[in-house]
């Protein structure tokens, strides 16, 4: 007999976070020890971080807490493994980023809303940071729009809670080395005939920390989304999805 899954998992990918990761973490135990759920887990993936982020983890204690300790891939990568264990293991996952830009108690009302979506996306309000990323946004919007369909106005935000069954393989037809997940997801999901929602979420722009992708390596990392999102549309394992 298999094990019960968890009702759901958390999971953050983390580099270099040691001015703000106590914090969030705790932040985020505090939120989640509220909800109505009886088992659940919040699962931090250290990407290799080359600063005190680990060691502050790792002495953060408490039943619910894992933290997983890798060689840095890229967020991009480390979110696809940890998308691809946590559906294995829980009947929800949900993601947020570890910087703190997305507060914890975000969190309640996608859990509370769950069952009316398979896919819920939060929508960034007032969002600020540079000019560059938010153009960036918005062209990976229209680029998902005219791809695979409308339907999510922020298809990369990093709060996101999605039923497990709905996108393992959606998950497992993903490259290994993909840049943006995320959007990705959103595209599978706003194609098919998966049920999508949007909730608004405040945002709170980065106070510290290190900023993983620099604005000299912002266009490149662009183009690698876009070129990605456009050749798995039309991708064979795309096709086998049936979507």
């Amino acid at each position: 007999m298999s094990p019960q899954k968890l009702d759901f998992i958390v999971v953050m990918p983390v580099y270099n976070e040691e001015e703000v990761i106590e914090r969030v973490t705790r932040e985020w135990l505090r939120v989640l020890e509220g909800v109505e759920a009886e088992n659940w887990r919040l699962r931090i993936h250290n990407d290799g971080s080359r600063d005190n982020t680990g060691a502050i983890l790792d002495a953060i204690q408490h039943p619910c807490l894992e933290v997983v300790h890798a060689h840095n891939q890229g967020h991009g990568p480390t979110l696809v493994s940890a998308y691809r264990r946590a559906v294995t293991e829980a009947e929800w996952v949900f993601q947020s980023d570890s910087d703190g830009e997305i507060p914890a108690d975000a969190f309640p009302e996608f859990w509370q809303r769950r069952e009316e979506a398979d896919l819920w996306v939060g929508h960034r309000q007032n969002r600020g940071g540079p000019l560059s990323r938010r153009v960036i946004s918005t062209v990976l919007r229209w680029m998902n729009r005219l791809l695979y369909g409308p339907g999510l106005s922020d298809v990369n935000c990093p709060c996101r809670l999605f039923r497990a069954d709905a996108f393992a393989k959606t998950l497992e037809a993903m490259p290994d080395n993909t840049f943006a997940p995320n959007v990705l997801i959103s595209g599978v999901a706003c194609g098919g005939k998966t049920r999508v929602k949007e909730l608004p979420i405040a945002y709170r722009p980065r106070q510290t920390g290190e900023v993983s992708i620099r604005r000299g390596r912002l266009a490149k990392a662009a183009l690698k989304s876009a070129w990605q999102t456009l050749t798995f549309r039309f991708s064979p394992a795309m096709r086998n999805l049936r979507l």
